[in-house]
């Protein structure tokens, strides 16, 4: 009996120290989980702040003048979001451009890398970051007119970078974000969305399927006019907006757990200012 006893009494010691050993570890995993977030957080909070930190000369802001018979009236052309993105290529020349839509947590540089998967994992900064960047893709050619700036950007459970994106299966969310603004050093300028799609990657056998994915630089109006007709037809709601060829599109790509390799893409055209 006492022999079973002390053998009882060491089961005991044991499965006591297994689960300190436990509390311990799981303390250290939450801990580091919050140092983590917190650091990510921090991270794309200065980043989606980074333009209001540029200060620009205002004098270099040009100017024209109209009608000599009229009021003289002065009107900016190179605008001062222009000038700061020009700013901030000179940290770093991949920056592109600047993407927000007003209200959201969408509000960060957009890079164009020589592949796509450099900037899933780093930020502007070209450090190492789980946030990753909003980059355009490779292919991108800004000298083809009515061609299609397709942007990704992760989904994180931190409502950051593009999970905001995934509001747009509300079509009340779209009535009060209808409008994608993308600054570049050349252009500041709005685009309307004309399409919301949840879908996916499709196979490569899988056939009469619309893969978004894959038109970015449009060889002929056939190709352009097949793209908007898609977007439109997949659409999960109505947003009385089309294109037409020659206009030139953005879409902004992010992945989606609905399914397996899940998509969800916002589409939309130029329009005046």
């Amino acid at each position: 009996m006492k022999k079973i006893k002390v053998k009882n009494t060491k089961i005991y010691i044991l499965i006591y120290w297994i689960l300190i050993s436990l509390i311990i570890i799981s303390i250290i995993y939450v801990l580091k989980y919050i140092y983590t977030n917190i650091s990510l957080r921090k991270e794309l909070e200065e980043e989606s702040n980074l333009l209001n930190t540029i200060e620009i000369d205002e004098s270099k802001l040009e100017t024209v003048e109209v009608n000599e018979n009229q009021e003289v009236i002065e009107e900016p052309i190179e605008t001062e979001r222009m000038l700061k993105v020009k700013e901030l290529k000179e940290e770093n020349q991949d920056i592109v451009g600047w993407l927000e839509i007003e209200d959201t947590n969408i509000n960060y540089p957009v890079l164009q890398g020589k592949d796509n998967e450099y900037y899933m994992t780093h930020n502007y900064k070209k450090q190492k970051s789980k946030n990753g960047s909003i980059f355009l893709d490779k292919d991108y050619d800004w000298n083809i007119k009515g061609n299609n700036l397709l942007m990704y950007g992760h989904n994180l459970n931190n409502g950051t970078m593009f999970q905001e994106l995934l509001k747009y299966e509300k079509e009340s969310f779209y009535k009060e974000h209808p409008v994608i603004r993308f600054t570049t050093e050349k252009e500041d300028s709005n685009y309307e969305i004309i399409s919301v799609i949840k879908t996916r990657v499709y196979y490569k056998n899988e056939e009469n399927v619309f893969r978004y994915y894959f038109f970015i630089n449009p060889k002929s109006e056939k190709e352009y006019n097949e793209f908007i007709t898609n977007a439109k037809n997949e659409s999960l709601y109505e947003t009385n907006k089309t294109a037409s060829y020659g206009d030139e599109l953005i879409t902004l790509s992010t992945c989606s757990y609905h399914v397996k390799d899940g998509r969800f893409a916002v589409i939309g055209k130029k329009i005046e200012n």
